[in-house]
């Protein structure tokens, strides 16, 4: 005798149901539901420009002639730059460029309103740190703009005849500085080492107790007598090695298959490896502690990627997002080794100029370590 499949409303209504009290009791899996599209919104909606602007320069000034003072103005009324800092030396420009503190160095030489006057093309230099491209080809467009607009209202009376002539009045000269081709795999592939290892590490350690507590063989580790400093740091040792290997993979791509230039010391860079990769480590172990279970380890991993992948300066420019967003940014670890990264492959850059932006991502490290030895004893204890 055939049994006859007929759709139940009853059935179908109680499985319906059923789904919504699953849901009410899993409040992390419903809270990831909505929280995740609420910041992909804001994040993209608020935070991503791939037109920065107010980018911080500092200006070698040499002269302090009237003609100076227009083209300065003119540099302003760009919107793209904003003066933060006045040098003395070249030597000085260069240090300030190498450690990141601005993105231009303006330099008006000698003698430039003298020069202009006398209709000889004095000579500008803008040196621009163009690691990025992306945060400078606009701003690089704007200034060559100023050829033809800076002194437009100064052409009057005695300098009229000035007006009348063919070509610029002065000459720009522009020197993207640590990638002058402005080749994208120079920024994205260093960058693409710290994406990967946070996104790995922090996904794998995510899982490391939920999975034991899921396996039932939590027992075990609650018997044995380790503090939970001694546990967590056995489960951090393994995965060091794995980041290691996926380090070195990237780095012999970067040389071979995309012509990466390795100005710095590669040794250097494998030591703030090891510090970037105990931070995510230490981040995932302590999701592993506050998750239930391996979804919401992986759930509260991807809520920490994606900020991290948006507001670290890895897809878009740093400099072009809001302040608000910046300050998020600055918090998370990723932002700081891209920095590194960049900055000893492209730069040459040693421990001085990496300094700040190592010390804060062990302070991260530190942070999240602690976070996770004493959730360990308060909920395994």
């Amino acid at each position: 005798m055939k049994r006859r499949f007929e759709f139940s409303p009853a059935r179908f209504w109680a499985i319906v149901v059923k789904e919504f009290v699953q849901m009410r009791r899993d409040r992390m899996t419903f809270g990831m539901m909505i929280g995740i599209p609420l910041l992909q919104l804001v994040l993209f909606g608020f935070a991503i420009n791939s037109d920065p602007k107010h980018l911080p320069a500092a200006l070698l000034l040499a002269d302090n002639g009237p003609q100076g003072r227009t083209l300065l103005n003119a540099i302003r009324n760009s919107g793209y730059i904003d003066f933060v800092r006045e040098v003395k030396t070249e030597a000085e420009a260069r240090e300030a460029l190498s450690h990141g503190e601005v993105q231009f160095v303006v330099n008006i030489p000698e003698n430039f309103s003298r020069d202009f006057i006398r209709g000889e093309r004095p000579a500008i230099l803008i040196e621009a740190d163009a690691s990025d491209p992306a945060a400078t080809s606009n701003a690089i467009s704007s200034l060559r703009s100023l050829l033809n607009t800076a002194f437009q209202n100064d052409l009057k009376g005695p300098l009229a005849f000035l007006a009348g002539g063919n070509g610029p009045l002065f000459d720009l000269r522009i020197h993207p500085r640590y990638n002058p081709e402005a080749i994208t795999q120079y920024n994205i592939v260093p960058g693409l080492m710290g994406v990967v290892l946070t996104m790995t590490m922090v996904l794998i350690t995510g899982l490391a107790i939920t999975r034991e507590r899921e396996r039932g063989t939590m027992e075990n580790l609650l018997s044995m007598p380790a503090r939970p400093f001694e546990v967590l740091l056995g489960k951090i040792i393994p995965y060091i090695l794995i980041g290691y290997i996926q380090v070195g993979l990237i780095l012999i791509a970067a040389y071979a298959l995309f012509h990466v230039p390795m100005v710095g010391n590669l040794g250097l860079l494998l030591a703030t490896a090891l510090v970037f990769i105990t931070a995510n480590l230490a981040m995932g172990i302590t999701f592993s502690t506050v998750a239930k279970n391996q979804l919401q380890a992986m759930q509260m991993s991807f809520f920490f990627f994606l900020p991290s992948l948006l507001l670290s300066g890895f897809m878009f420019p740093f400099r072009g997002m809001p302040h608000w967003a910046q300050a998020i940014g600055e918090v998370l670890p990723l932002t700081h080794f891209l920095r590194i990264v960049r900055g000893i492959l492209l730069k040459g850059n040693g421990v001085q100029e990496i300094g700040l932006e190592l010390w804060q991502i062990v302070l991260f490290a530190v942070v999240a370590l602690a976070v996770g030895v004493k959730r360990y004893r308060k909920t395994l204890d």
